[in-house]
This record gives C-alpha cells, structure tokens and sequence, in this order.
C-alpha cells in the first residue's frame, strides 16, 4: 500500500506552476485509509448480522474501488512507464510492487463483484459474503516483496522517502493476513464449509487494520504554496 512522499523529480502542474505530488499522495491515502475501514467494517461479524449479507457486499465493494483508485495513483508517481535497461534496482522494485499490487486491488475488484451479485441472488447461501481471494492475496504478498528490495535501497529512489519501513512492513503484516483470511475462507469439498470462518474473518481484519495504519501514517499536511483553488478529493 501506500507509504511515499512529494517526488521532487516531478514536473510542475502547467496549468498552475505548483507541484500536484503531495495533493496525489494525500489522495492515495485517503482511498487506501478509506478502503481498509470498508474491509474492515465488512469483516466484523457483527456489522454482517446487522446490515445483512447485500450490504456486506456492497460494503467489500466499496471498498476494493477506493484501493483500486489509491493504487492506480500509487503507480503513477512510482513511474510514467514500466523499467528500462538502466532503471536502478530501487526505482524497478517500487514501480513493479505498485503495477503488481494494482493488479491485485482489479482482483478484488472482480471477486467482490462477484460475490455481491451471489448475495443479491442467494443472501443465505454459504460463501454469499466476500473473503480475499487468492489472485488478489498471492499479489499483495508479491508487491510487499518487492516492497522490500525497494526500501533496502530507498537512498537510490526517485524519493528516498517513497519507502519506509514502518509502511513497508504494516503492508507486509497486511499481505499475510490476507492469505491467512483466504485460506480460511476456502470451502472444503469434503465438509461443504470454510477450513476456518474465525480466520477468514480476523485476517481480514487484521490486514486492513494494518493497511490503515500505514495509509495514516504517510498522509502528510500539505504547505500552503501546495494548496491550489478548487475542490480536490482528500485535502
């Protein structure tokens, strides 16, 4: 997930002359803050006995379209195009983490939509509700890998505070909730139930729990010659 700061490196806005990095950045980490609180909300149980399985759905839903936004502007700021021949180690590990954890958030994307249509269609139907998926999970493990070899040499980013390792591993520590949540979220063919509804719900949690706290701690206020007129998402 998110954990960057202002890229000096960045052209100006031509429409304005001022710098829109740290506008974008406070963007990402609203839609990934905003995002961890759906998945977090949707995991509790007894959110779900409230609202009911269609508004679990719509709930992971929401929630996946704001990571997806967050993510795709993550990506953005790691690079205008995918490494070239000569791209340092740092700057290719942080753009590939960000390409591979937007392919992840479109995952989630397809599996919430999913699973809110089965709930709109069968509301009891075991599974109706939403746990991660594999695709999604096994990506979000892969991108904080990467994650890592970016931040072992963050001197040589295009920022050298685009990583950190307060952000890097709560996103790790995310990741691996979400495969634990994903592995207990599985139907066994045998017993026709989850390996472990406990754990498909706690990794759940946990993991956006972690994704949030990372997400808070990289939004950073803006200065006053960062602010510009208008209305912008986040500010």
């Amino acid at each position: 997930m998110t954990d960057g700061s202002a890229n000096d490196r960045r052209p100006p806005d031509p429409a304005t002359g001022a710098d829109r990095t740290p506008l974008r950045l406070r963007r990402e980490a609203w839609g990934f803050a905003i995002g961890s609180l759906c998945f977090m909300a949707g995991a509790f149980p007894a959110y779900a006995d409230w609202v009911g399985a269609v508004m679990v759905g719509i709930t992971f839903f929401v929630g996946s379209l704001f990571f997806t936004a967050a993510a795709f502007i993550q990506l953005g700021l790691s690079g205008r195009r995918p490494p070239r021949r000569r791209t340092n180690t740092a700057d290719r590990a942080d753009w590939w983490s960000a390409a591979v954890q937007f392919a992840g958030t479109l995952s989630f994307n397809v599996s919430t939509g999913v699973a809110l249509a089965a709930a709109i269609a069968a509301p009891e139907r075991l599974g109706a509700g939403w746990r991660p998926d594999a695709v999604g999970s096994i990506a979000f493990l892969v991108s904080s890998a990467l994650a890592v070899v970016a931040t072992r040499h963050r001197l040589a980013l295009w920022d050298s505070h685009a990583r950190t390792w307060h952000g890097t591993w709560l996103n790790m520590i995310g990741s691996v909730a979400f495969a634990v949540s994903a592995v207990g979220a599985y139907v066994s063919p045998v017993t026709g139930d989850f390996v472990s509804q406990f754990w498909a719900n706690l990794g759940t949690l946990l993991g956006a729990l972690c994704f949030f706290v990372a997400a808070v701690l990289s939004r950073r206020p803006l200065q006053r010659h960062e602010r510009v007129v208008g209305p912008v998402w986040g500010e």
